[in-house]
């Protein structure tokens, strides 16, 4: 096997096949199989500079790697990345916004559609003869005609996913960690206000500490038994057992979830609860919107290795001044 040299990439595990090929195309690569270092001898680890993940890297990796410079991560949300922790090594970290925002905002509203109006379920009974056999589907409890949604997050893919709502003719409502002068939308400055004050809560925030089971039991509660959650942010930022009691007991209605706290393992629990829908997080997951974040993961690590300003630093990054590599 040929040993790694400057322009090495080493994928760090499971990655996705045509960021895989933009990769290859660009640089030598090295793949990893699984998400630790023991398929690379030690010999090779030293020549390492750049890393490419989707997922998680841990921190003992990244101090197995003493010549690292970058970790570009494919995905918006870099939770699986400890930034920070990087940072203090002067090893940047980038990520993969924009590209997929418009594809999670249109998966989101198919999400919203298919819990509020049961459309799977729907579909199962005309495909399970039951239309002729036993007769139409019954009439939908939920329509989205004249309610209030809530958005939990109004970064790019909020905001994405708020224009749509806009077009479907409803209230738009929000929780940030601060207020947006941008916007018009009405602002709560408490996740429990938010959701008290919306029929549907939708959450779109990142992962990390901050956001951490950030819809628990109260905030359930201050929905309502005629509330809907969906979630397409990250699976961390609800307190699923919480969640789960909701739905069984009434406390909310129905739920429509893209992501979960231990993927790819969904409690199986949830799985039987019939007013729960669930995907197996594709929002951003079309072959197109996929080849962009990959082409995106190698134009930051085509920047780098030329000493140019990457194109998406993530702030940790910024705040440590590791927006470019200096090249002698």
């Amino acid at each position: 096997m040929p040993q790694p040299n400057d322009d090495t990439v080493l994928v760090f595990g499971p990655f996705n096949a045509d960021g895989i090929a933009e990769l290859e195309r660009r640089f030598a690569v090295r793949k990893l199989q699984k998400r630790d270092l023991t398929e690379l001898p030690e010999a090779e680890r030293g020549a390492i500079r750049a890393v490419a993940v989707a997922g998680h890297i841990p921190n003992d990796a990244i101090d197995a790697l003493p010549r690292l410079e970058i970790i570009a991560h494919f995905g918006v949300g870099y939770d699986g990345v400890d930034a920070a922790y990087a940072a203090s090594k002067g090893i940047a970290v980038t990520n993969t916004p924009d590209v997929l925002t418009e594809e999670v905002a249109d998966t989101t509203l198919g999400l919203l559609l298919m819990t509020v109006r049961e459309l799977g379920q729907a579909e199962a009974h005309a495909r399970a003869g039951h239309w002729e056999a036993k007769g139409p589907y019954p009439l939908t409890r939920f329509s989205l005609r004249g309610k209030t949604v809530g958005i939990m997050g109004l970064g790019r893919i909020g905001l994405a996913i708020a224009r749509r709502l806009e077009a479907f003719g409803l209230t738009i409502a929000y929780h940030n960690r601060s207020r947006r002068s941008d916007v018009s939308y009405t602002y709560h400055d408490t996740l429990a206000g938010l959701a008290k004050a919306v029929d549907i809560l939708i959450v779109a925030a990142p992962g990390g500490a901050s956001t951490d089971k950030a819809v628990n039991a109260d905030v359930l509660k201050a929905l309502g038994s005629d509330g809907i959650f969906i979630n397409i942010g990250r699976g961390s930022t609800v307190d699923e057992p919480a969640l789960i009691a909701a739905l069984k007991d009434g406390t909310i209605a129905r739920a429509g979830l893209d992501v979960f706290a231990d993927e790819p393992r969904i409690p199986a629990e949830l799985l039987a609860l019939p007013n729960a829908v669930v995907l197996p997080h594709v929002a951003s997951a079309s072959r197109d919107t996929r080849r962009a974040m990959g082409d995106l993961v190698a134009d930051n690590l085509s920047a780098w290795f030329v000493g140019e300003p990457l194109p998406t630093p993530v702030p940790e990054s910024v705040k440590a001044g590791l927006t470019h590599a200096k090249v002698s």
